[in-house]
């Protein structure tokens, strides 16, 4: 019998041509060498390997799909998938006097927690402040806002404009509807959704309550910068200055007296916390945004600078705004306020009447305020 080790040896390579099934695999030398044997079978490796993969994506997805949860109900229009609803506010403001008005302003337009249904102008020439509103909001692109013409009051030297100049080159002198009318259309029609936030004297929040208490009631709440409960003006929290009669307060007393008194829910900014200073730096870095708002803050501020004989503006009016944003960055505490016949803010023993911000952090205030009107 052969050895079949030499029977191996001694068999004849086959033919090219002779089908290699017998001699495929061996490892003598053969027709073919293993370079063409690869090139003869590499497609057909590629071919499998692709079915392989686009079975391997099947069996995947299908998986997939059986592990996959039900879908959840979709959230009402009310609730909104994870979006904030903003808060409908009207904006009460003698903007064109001091500087800090317009500010206010340029916060609550740039913030899109808020949507200002209207603003209001109060105390002195309501008419210009106004105009004013106008082009500022024509300006900042936000011409849709309603604007209503307040009561026109003040006594005599009272009611300075230094921002007459900047209004009056503005959009010509239209027709607006009366800030008291529309402030009561607004809460009728929208009851217990909006926020008044009153930044002037409260003249036309004295009128508000005397036309109609009822409706003045179902207001969501009223934000107010006014009073002086511990520090006066020039007064940082050192404790340096007693208490001042309040501009906003002072101007209009007994409207003051019957916010105070009207059972709505008030809270406070006073004095106390509402001295924020913006200065040199802080301008620089506004003005130099060069955006519309803060091009037409700058000039703002340039004539109220002029008219005042002042640098550095006081942001009085934009805390309201901004805790009407974020109650964190003054935060309140329950106190029975109550405003006195010389226009004083007095604390007293009894039932809180408002929720006030005794004191602030400027630090804070600023990195909160001063991002948004650059954007």
């Amino acid at each position: 019998m052969l050895n079949p080790i030499e029977s191996y040896r001694n068999e004849k390579p086959p033919r090219v041509g002779v089908p290699l099934a017998p001699s495929l695999f061996r490892f003598s030398t053969c027709a073919f060498s293993r370079r063409s044997w690869l090139r003869r079978i590499t497609p057909f490796l590629f071919l499998y390997l692709a079915v392989f993969l686009l079975l391997g994506r099947i069996c995947h997805a299908s998986a997939v799909s059986l592990q996959k949860p039900a879908p959840l109900p979709q959230p009402s229009d009310s609730v909104t998938s994870g979006r904030v609803i903003p808060q409908k506010v009207i904006i009460d403001t003698d903007i064109g006097d001091d500087v800090d008005d317009a500010f206010a302003v340029g916060l609550a337009l740039q913030s899109t927690e808020l949507q200002v249904i209207g603003i209001t102008t109060a105390w002195g020439d309501t008419q210009l402040r106004a105009r004013l509103l106008d082009r500022l909001l024509k300006e900042t692109g936000r011409s849709d806002i309603p604007v209503a013409v307040g009561i026109e009051k003040h006594g005599p030297g009272q009611g300075v404009f230094t921002q007459a100049r900047w209004a009056e080159a503005g959009v010509p002198a239209k027709e607006h509807p009366a800030a008291v009318d529309f402030l009561l259309q607004q809460i009728q029609a929208q009851p217990g959704q909006i926020t008044l936030v009153a930044i002037a004297p409260l003249t036309n929040v004295g009128a508000a309550i005397d036309r109609d208490a009822a409706t003045f009631r179902k207001l969501k709440r009223v934000v107010i910068m006014g009073g002086s409960v511990y520090h006066g003006y020039d007064d940082y929290g050192e404790g340096t200055r007693p208490p001042d009669r309040e501009y906003n307060i002072a101007m209009d007393v007994q409207a003051a007296q019957k916010l105070f008194a009207a059972g709505v829910p008030l809270s406070v900014m006073p004095l106390d916390s509402t001295q924020l200073k913006l200065d040199e730096v802080k301008r620089m870095l506004l003005f130099t945004a060069s955006t519309p708002l803060t091009d037409a803050l700058a000039l703002l501020t340039l004539q109220w600078s002029r008219g005042t004989g002042r640098q550095t503006p006081t942001l009085f009016d934009a805390m309201p705004v901004a805790f009407a944003i974020a109650p964190e960055l003054c935060p309140a505490q329950p106190l029975r306020l109550r405003v006195d016949e010389q226009g004083y803010t007095r604390p007293e023993p009894g039932t809180p009447n408002a929720q006030v911000c005794i004191a602030s952090d400027p630090t804070k205030f600023f990195d909160f305020f001063l991002p948004r009107l650059m954007k």
